[in-house]
């Protein structure tokens, strides 16, 4: 079991995968700065100077913080979009990276079924004339 462990923690895609969590981790801090220190602020001008994180409403003793929710959505389109402009140029090097083989020379076309059937009946028609 333990060289089991050993060969799947050795192979590429684990240890790929560790570092797209570590990078990961810290690019969700980047965001969060990004999103707390400068977009908020932004919007924040945009609609009156309000705050997104201290949007909240109260219902009994719960306490609904929307703002909070607004800055996690904001958080998660900036993330889902860095990770698609990420995948397209991904995949954009992988297409320019593979060379499109050369079409093939196309094969010669052979007669068509009506120059055949044309072609038997002018035989056809020699053999019983001469």
């Amino acid at each position: 079991m333990l060289r089991e462990f050993r060969d799947f923690i050795a192979r590429g895609n684990a240890m790929d995968m560790a570092v797209g969590i570590i990078i990961g981790a810290a690019f969700t801090a980047i965001v969060t700065s990004l999103v707390d220190d400068l977009v908020n602020p932004l919007i924040g001008i945009f609609v009156g100077g309000i705050d997104f994180s201290a949007i909240s409403f109260g219902l009994g003793e719960a306490q609904f913080m929307i703002g909070n929710f607004i800055n996690a959505v904001i958080k998660f389109l900036i993330i889902a979009f860095v990770v698609f402009m990420l995948v397209r140029t991904v995949n954009r090097v992988a297409r320019m990276g593979r060379a499109e083989a050369p079409a093939a020379p196309e094969a010669p076309k052979g007669p068509t079924q009506e120059e055949l059937l044309i072609e038997i009946r002018d035989e056809l028609r020699a053999r019983s004339a001469g």
